[in-house]
């Protein structure tokens, strides 16, 4: 289950509590007063990259004004530029990995996390620039934790969609499912064998594709996942989060 809803499970399973170095602050919504209000806005208009107008976000998305402004002032502190590059969002990413202080006091956690932030950054990063604004982060966090069934499943086929071509193709769900093996299969009981991501890959995509033409395609995507209880499960555990 954890290989199509992967990117799911990574978020729900960030600290209560951020600390300064997080960028998710979707449960950490500080009592703000009118000047704070009033700098937010001011800090939006001034930043190096420019964000998009609150009113205009709001109506965008699904957050409030003043959620927005909350989730704005975590993004500017640990980004002043406005923008995150992969470095930057692999760095933070590792920060809020669940078990990096358990880790041995080694570098392990960074480590195991990274390949499958490159693939969340690039799921995040929908223009493909290199690079994440406020905008493309506020944006897909409001789908994935309260779009619809149908907006979260297609946020999630586009992670899987390494290479943008509209299909999903064996190797590359290998790559994701890898991925998230590697950062979440080693803190598990009991441990998992080393084949377990190809068993699950090989379970998956003979149940997604279909028509057996070696891709899976969107409609085969949110089909199956419709079909699957505990995917569907887990998406609704996110309508609660905030």
């Amino acid at each position: 289950m954890g290989a199509v809803m992967g990117t799911f499970s990574s978020l729900q399973t960030k600290p209560r509590r951020p600390s300064k170095g997080q960028l998710y602050v979707m449960d950490y919504a500080p009592r703000q007063n009118k000047s704070d209000k009033i700098d937010d806005e001011l800090e939006m208009a001034t930043v190096c990259c420019r964000p998009e107008g609150l009113e205009q976000l709001e109506a965008q998305t699904n957050f409030t004004k003043g959620e927005l402004q909350v989730l704005y002032r975590g993004f500017k502190n640990e980004c002043p530029s406005g923008v995150v590059n992969e470095d930057t969002f692999k760095q933070i990413y590792s920060q809020f990995f669940p078990h990096g202080e358990n880790a041995l006091h080694t570098n392990l956690a960074h480590k195991d996390a990274s390949m499958y932030a490159h693939y969340l950054f690039n799921a995040f990063d929908a223009a493909q620039t290199g690079s994440v604004k406020f905008e493309d982060f506020v944006t897909a966090l409001s789908t994935l934790l309260r779009g619809t069934i149908n907006e979260k499943l297609r946020w999630t086929f586009n992670l899987y969609d390494i290479n943008k071509d509209g299909y999903i193709n064996k190797e590359e769900m290998m790559d994701i499912v890898k991925a998230i093996y590697d950062m979440m299969g080693k803190y598990t009981y009991p441990v998992l064998k080393d084949d377990a991501p190809k068993q699950h890959v090989d379970l998956f995509f003979q149940k997604m594709d279909k028509n057996k033409d070696g891709v899976v395609t969107l409609e085969e995507f949110i089909e199956s996942c419709q079909e699957d209880d505990n995917i569907m499960r887990s998406l609704q555990l996110f309508e609660s989060i905030m």
